[in-house]
């Protein structure tokens, strides 16, 4: 949801951004989230196929909390590098 706050992009330049996440887990997270009605998944009828993925306007409602949360872990990261308790 992260990356897809912004803008649209296909699953390989999302595997691309994610790199540590398994495809099977990248593909299973997306469609859960395309259930869910937080990420609309187009399919383009061109060979080779092209998928795009995009935060639906239910999506970016979720937008101030994933703000948060990005805020939180980025001082949960210095945190841990700087050793402070």
């Amino acid at each position: 949801m992260f990356w897809l706050r912004d803008q649209v992009y296909r699953f390989g330049d999302l595997r691309r951004k994610i790199p540590d996440i398994s495809e099977r887990m990248l593909t299973q997270q997306l469609r859960e989230l395309e259930d869910d009605g937080i990420v609309h998944r187009k399919v383009y009828p061109v060979v080779p196929p092209k998928v795009e993925y995009s935060l639906t306007a239910y999506g970016r409602t979720l937008r101030p909390i994933t703000e948060l949360m990005c805020e939180w872990g980025e001082k949960h990261l210095r945190r841990l590098k700087g050793g402070a308790g």
